[in-house]
């Protein structure tokens, strides 16, 4: 994934350069769909206080951890064109650029319809994308 994920990265960018568009990307948390602001909360606290903790307390907050959800890490593409602002996932557009029917959590199917004969993804799909997910 990490290839189509970097080739992905690359064709936004020669659509930006080319584009009246500006885009910024952002490093996010992303938590499984029903964790509460009260467990990201703890667990961001738990994970903060490790740079810190004892030996001893390492351990408590590792066990502790161990039993709640983690986030793992995400990069959103934020675009703006005037009062426009569209906020994109990159890794949810991969995986839709690369698979079939794609649906979080389920078997998938590549596919190759939505990239040109040139092996690139247009800026066009991406908008397309973020206002009909959105």
């Amino acid at each position: 994934m990490q290839p189509a994920f970097i080739r992905l990265i690359d064709n936004i960018r020669k659509q930006l350069d080319v584009s009246n568009w500006k885009g910024t990307y952002q490093d996010v948390l992303v938590w499984a769909p029903g964790t509460s602001d009260e467990t990201k909360a703890m667990v961001t606290s738990l994970i903060e206080e490790l740079e810190t903790a004892t030996p001893e307390r390492t351990e408590d907050i590792k066990r502790t951890l161990e039993k709640l959800p983690m986030p793992h890490p995400g990069y959103h593409l934020c675009l703006q064109r005037q009062e426009q602002r569209l906020n994109i996932d990159i890794w949810e557009l991969c995986y839709q650029v690369c698979f079939q029917n794609y649906a979080s959590g389920e078997a998938v199917s590549i596919d190759t319809s939505l990239i040109d004969e040139q092996g690139e993804v247009g800026l066009e799909y991406i908008r397309y994308q973020s206002q009909t997910n959105h």
